[in-house]
């Protein structure tokens, strides 16, 4: 058959080459790779298949199933589990053993401890909670998938005669269980009283079906996929398509740029707001279909109600946060009250669905503040603990859209109630698992802006801060050079998982963007951008500088004089002025790191411009750790002669200082060599007798951004190899 809502991607050449278990991994990877057919981190799959037992050396039926967490799109052979099939069916009887009372008890929870117990051949994957669905129904391939237009019909009022409508006897509906020991049973059941059914539609959670081979049940989950997919658009269109919508359009969007420009000035504020108990990272997403939802007239109504599929709203909480502006009065302050009420509203209201739904023994309530925000003419802000959960969260508030979208044009939209939403939200196997993660690195959560990264120590500084878990925006005059060090970082590290969202481009764990720190519109341009990448900063580190030698003559111009004082001294200021009203915005605490030098306090022959403009950085870091206090500390680095990887030393001025300082070398000399001698000749006359190199540098960037050095502010570190003539005097 022909496909319009999904992706037929299955290969039998591909298919052939492989092993039954990387079969199975294939065909995972093809079903993750449409968002149409599952979301990020979705749904699981598995195979039935004879393998040699390590321990008897006879075949035996091991059940490979996707294990806890991971993404079919991307996993590997190591993201699934492996179980004795036999061993995964004889614990029915240790759970009935257990009398349980119902899916929420003890027993259900208990059961996934003993799936360790089946393991076949070691494998050290940790079984998900829907093992018991793939093992107990009796066929030999299973895919669970999370399809929107699956779920619209599994989440619509009337659900299980839209199914029956839909698919007739060849797939069934059951009502909603929390996935688990129970819900494989319930299946196990179904699948004998109805062995003609090949999958069923699982209220308000999504799809399963099966085949005895994998081919035909990938095929069959795309054929189910594609009847719903097309059944929903009908009738959506004969509904009056996007021009009737969720109730047709109350709001008209703001045009683009006007949607950046609003988004820009309330990010860094909203943020602030949001990370009352831990610090997010913002994504935003404006496109035509998350518009068209937040300006219809049933958003309000269809928000409050909330998601249906768990793996929604435990990225997505309960529900969102929807205001109500009116896009068309273009008033800011007004979006800020409404945001601030709204988010006071929310807040309460969350606490009271905690203690409303808590158990005995549930964990202490979670961050009350909302990570999907909604608003009229602009769109959806999503929040998470870094760039790519706040991107899946995006993603998967996207999904619920979709999901609604569906069931509106078909029925009418339910939501999960609250218990079971709350049971899965809060359940005590997901707080283990929480649990179970490990530390977060020291700069997580954080934002940080490395002016002058496209080189030398910014470069290096950039990387050090992404080691330990820092956002990174490079910004540098050299456009090219920028992206270059965010697509390092981005590169070592990976853009995460799920799709992008509005921003700038670079939607992972670094971005770039050119700015001139000496025009002061250009640095506001530049920290627009990062708040619309990231929601807003942390702390900034400008490494930014510029040596001009005096000539022959010891005269240096006057415009080389003004550039040298542009760049190593006003420059640091209109970033830290400029800086400081998005920071106050944000009410979140900060860090700025300037860079001085060594020669601030040596007077020097030749480098009269740079010697003084270093001093007068100096004070100014003084200057603005009192002006910028309490809110961010200012402090500085202070360089000796850093020449590997420094801009600010290319061939021509190594030979020049060679030859000043009379150091022997030869014009054919490659300048690795030549850098390598004027690099040594300044660390002899340093007190440790080593090179300063960048990485150096960084580490002192790092200690004064990191909570190491949280109660030092004003201060000038030196990293200098012991210049005894740089002493404080």
């Amino acid at each position: 058959m022909t496909y319009k809502f999904v992706n037929y991607s299955w290969d039998d050449a591909k298919a052939a080459s492989l092993s039954p278990a990387d079969r199975l991994v294939y065909r995972s990877n093809i079903l993750g790779a449409d968002q149409r057919i599952t979301n990020t981190g979705g749904g699981n799959t598995s195979s039935k298949v004879m393998e040699k037992d390590p321990l008897t050396g006879g075949q035996v039926e091991v059940l490979w199933v996707k294990g806890s967490g991971g993404d079919l799109r991307t996993s590997t052979r190591e993201n699934f589990s492996s179980l004795y099939q036999d061993k995964l069916v004889g614990l029915q009887k240790s759970y009935a053993g257990m009398n349980p009372r119902g899916v929420k008890s003890e027993a259900e929870d208990a059961m996934v401890g003993m799936y360790f117990h089946a393991t076949f051949n070691l494998n050290p994957r940790a079984s998900s909670i829907d093992t018991p669905l793939h093992s107990f129904i009796p066929h030999k391939h299973v895919d669970h998938m999370h399809p929107n237009a699956a779920i619209s019909v599994a989440a619509s009022r009337n659900s299980v005669a839209l199914t029956k409508e839909l698919f007739g006897d060849e797939i069934v509906h059951t009502p909603w269980l929390r996935p688990g020991f129970e819900l494989g049973l319930a299946m196990q059941k179904i699948c004998g009283e109805q062995p003609h059914a090949k999958g069923i539609v699982m209220g308000q959670h999504g799809l399963i079906n099966w085949a005895d081979d994998d081919k035909e049940c990938y095929e069959l989950t795309l054929r189910i996929i594609e009847k719903a997919a097309a059944y929903i658009d009908a009738k959506y269109q004969a509904k009056g398509g996007h021009a009737k919508a969720f109730g047709g359009q109350k709001y008209a969007s703001l045009e683009e740029r006007a949607r950046r420009a609003a988004f820009a000035k309330i990010l860094p504020w909203l943020r602030g707001q949001v990370c009352q108990k831990a610090l997010f990272v913002g994504t935003i997403q404006d496109d035509e279909a998350i518009l068209r939802f937040v300006n219809s007239n049933d958003a309000p109504r269809l928000a409050e109600l909330g998601t249906s599929c768990p793996d929604h709203f435990l990225r997505t909480k309960i529900k969102p946060l929807y205001v109500p502006w009116d896009p068309e009065t273009g008033d800011i302050e007004a979006l800020k009250k409404l945001l601030k009420d709204g988010l006071a509203a929310y807040r309460e209201d969350y606490a009271a669905y905690y203690n409303r739904c808590k158990r005995p023994n549930s964990p202490a309530m979670r961050d009350p503040n909302p990570t999907v925000i909604l608003i009229p003419g602009l769109g959806m802000i999503a929040w998470g603990k870094d760039k790519s959960e706040s991107r899946v969260t995006a993603e998967f508030y996207n999904c619920a859209v979709e999901v609604m979208r569906g069931a509106e044009a078909i029925d009418e939209y339910i939501a999960l109630p609250q218990q079971e939403a709350f049971d899965i939200e809060y359940w005590l196997l997901e707080e283990a698992k929480l649990k179970r993660m490990p530390a977060e690195k020291e700069l997580a959560r954080q934002i940080h802006i490395v002016i002058g990264a496209g080189s030398g120590i910014g470069k290096e500084t950039a990387h050090r801060l992404a080691k330990e878990g820092a956002h990174i925006v490079a910004v540098d005059l050299n456009a090219d050079a920028a992206k270059a060090t965010a697509k390092e970082i981005t590169d070592k590290y990976g853009v995460g998982i799920g799709v992008a969202g509005s921003g700038v481009s670079g939607c992972g764990p670094a971005t770039s963007v050119s700015a001139n720190i000496t025009d002061r519109a250009s640095i506001r341009a530049m920290l627009d951008q990062v708040a619309l990448a990231y929601g807003g900063f942390d702390s900034i580190e400008v490494t930014a500088g510029i040596f001009v030698p005096s000539d022959t003559t010891g005269h240096i111009p006057d415009d080389k004089w003004s550039l040298t004082f542009n760049i190593n001294v006003t420059g640091g200021y209109l970033v830290a002025d400029e800086a400081f009203k998005t920071w106050k915005e944000q009410g979140l605490k900060g860090a700025l790191v300037l860079t001085t030098s060594a020669n601030a306090a040596v007077a020097k022959k030749g480098s009269l411009a740079y010697d003084t403009s270093k001093a007068a950085a100096n004070h100014l870091v003084r200057e603005l750790a009192i002006e910028l206090a309490p809110l961010v500390r200012v402090n500085a680095v202070a360089p000796a002669t850093v020449v590997a990887g420094s801009a600010m030393f290319p061939r021509d001025r190594v030979i020049g200082s060679l030859a000043k300082y009379n150091i022997p070398y030869t014009d054919d000399e490659s300048t690795e060599s030549l850098v390598g001698k004027l690099a040594q000749f300044y660390a002899d006359r340093t007190l440790t007798k080593a090179p300063i190199t960048p990485a150096d540098q960084a580490e002192a960037y790092f200690l004064l951004v990191s909570k190491r050095l949280s109660k030092t502010t004003g201060q000038v570190i030196t990293v200098d190899g012991g210049l005894h003539e740089a002493f404080l005097r």
